[in-house]
């Protein structure tokens, strides 16, 4: 549980308890980063409303598997095993392919970049994630130029940078507050992507 005080799935009324019915895994689980909000619920909406959009929305055309692995990547960086372990777990399921997570998790741990079993436009994304978590203030335009370079559109683009903007936000709400996994369901996602307003957990 964070560090501050919760209001419980059970102990919720009014636009909290609306909010925890939509966004609910199996048996009203709801994860602990969204627990964190229940005294402004609003906050609550704001996370989830960017959450399903820059992850799980039809409009997108990076690989889902890349936005994770880019939230593995940055949540690595930061320090945030939360994140770590939902995401991997997300990571995991749509890879299918246990030898390569496993390759993935040893590189992401050790922040080897180039031991990571992708492509060089991967590799791309993954250098401008790392160097827009660490190094913000130093970033320029031939950081967009090398991601176009390595054949990513101005769209996807904007994809890659939400993605790691909403990892540095959600890693600091994270260990902020004190989020544990303790609890939590690891790995669902609100992965209907069809409908951006639905935001069940599965």
């Amino acid at each position: 549980m964070p560090w501050i005080k919760i209001i419980p799935f059970d102990a919720a009324t009014g636009r909290l308890k609306q909010l925890y019915t939509r966004i609910a895994g199996p048996g009203d689980n709801v994860d602990n980063i969204m627990l964190a909000h229940s005294l402004r619920p609003h906050t609550m909406e704001g996370h989830m409303a960017l959450y399903k959009a820059v992850l799980h929305h039809r409009e997108n055309s990076v690989p889902k598997w890349l936005l994770e692995l880019i939230g593995v990547w940055v949540s690595a960086r930061n320090g945030c095993d939360y994140c770590l372990d939902h995401h991997f777990a997300g990571l995991k399921r749509l890879l299918r392919d246990e030898v390569r997570a496993v390759a993935i998790w040893d590189a992401t741990q050790r922040g080897v970049l180039d031991d990571l079993p992708v492509g060089d436009k991967e590799r791309a994304a993954l250098v401008y994630a790392g160097a827009l978590n660490d190094l913000a203030r130093q970033m320029g335009e031939t950081d967009i130029a090398a991601l176009r370079q390595a054949g990513w559109s101005d769209a996807e683009i904007l994809e890659i940078n939400q993605v790691t903007a909403y990892f540095a936000y959600a890693n600091r709400t994270v260990l902020g507050l004190g989020c544990s996994t303790r609890g939590d369901i690891i790995g669902l996602s609100p992965g209907n992507d069809d409908d951006p307003d639905d935001w069940g957990h599965h």
